[in-house]
């Protein structure tokens, strides 16, 4: 019997995910309600709480109480908040190991600039305005690795793959805190902000030249570097290739 609670929250995980492959579900439409929901599974009301309570962590629906439009659970399909949620979760209890997430960054930011560099059309102006705005001199550590997170995130969106953005944008939320408490640990940090500057400039400009192979050692050489310095013996060895 202790069990029962967990089978049915997943029964109705099941039906709603049955709904979405099959088209009867999409983005914007409002789920059935709590006591529908129940009466049609035979589950009890906390038990269909518990999966709406799940899929807003997934950032699959948001739910508000109350009546209206606006109100009930509603698909939103959201998918770099419950990404960034797992993943970071993972990675704070070490079930993904940092030297494992670095090398799947790799992979992914590979892709993503040979992508681009190699589309007949490609948009790296959301990444051209974030360029100048690391170069304002008074910013702290925190708000140029903020923006440096924003650069990448804006490739990987400007690649058109849905999936390597959401994940690239989980990747990246699961590490801040060690890519934040590594910058404590680099004794000139306006020097590595002035060579982070030059890099992103570099990848950039190989990548609006459509130069494929210059801009994938470029992103490798850039990331490994910073990691390499700031995070020293736990990425170390990481393959990388």
């Amino acid at each position: 019997m202790a069990e029962q609670p967990a089978r049915a929250w997943r029964l109705v995980l099941e039906r709603i995910e049955s709904d979405l492959l099959d088209g009867r579900l999409g983005p914007g439409d409002r789920l059935a309600s709590e006591r529908d929901l129940a009466t049609d599974l035979g589950v009890g009301r906390s038990s269909v709480r518990e999966a709406f309570r799940v899929l807003e962590v997934m950032g699959l629906i948001r739910t508000a109480t109350g009546s209206g439009p606006q109100s009930g659970a509603i698909v939103i399909a959201t998918p770099t908040g419950g990404m960034s949620a797992l993943l970071r979760l993972q990675v704070a209890a070490q079930g993904f190991p940092l030297q494992d997430v670095v090398e799947t960054r790799l992979v992914l930011e590979d892709a993503v600039v040979a992508a681009l560099a190699a589309a007949d059309e490609r948009d790296t102006t959301r990444a051209h305005r974030l360029l100048e705005a690391m170069e304002e001199p008074d910013l702290t550590p925190g708000e140029f690795l903020a923006l440096d997170a924003q650069l990448h995130l804006s490739l990987a969106e400007s690649s058109g793959n849905a999936v390597i953005a959401a994940m690239m944008a989980g990747l990246r939320s699961s590490i801040e805190s060690y890519v934040q408490a590594g910058a404590a640990s680099i004794p000139d940090w306006s020097a590595m902000a002035s060579r982070l500057r030059g890099e992103h400039r570099a990848l950039i400009a190989a990548i609006d030249a459509g130069e494929a192979d210059v801009a994938r050692t470029l992103v490798h050489t850039h990331i490994t570097g910073y990691y390499e310095h700031a995070l020293g013996s736990r990425t170390h060895g990481a393959r990388t290739h």
